[in-house]
């Protein structure tokens, strides 16, 4: 699955590495996260969001199917 999530960070040139590094993510655990196979914690999504200045929404990251 191709999450909003891993769609912004590649257009972003982010490699997945320097996000989990930046969030304070797991890199297994935000790859999971990014492919929609692991939900994360509303703590961990906002980290996300305030990264991405708001690119993102925390109800994308936690409910990727959705979108």
């Amino acid at each position: 699955m191709n999450t909003h999530l891993r769609k912004l960070r590649t257009e972003k040139g982010i490699t997945i590495s320097e996000l989990a590094a930046a969030v304070q993510i797991d890199v297994g655990n935000l790859s999971r996260i990014e492919r929609g196979i692991q939900l994360t914690s509303l703590e961990n999504a906002k980290r996300i969001v305030d990264y991405f200045n708001g690119a993102i929404t925390a109800m994308e990251i936690l409910y990727p199917n959705k979108f």
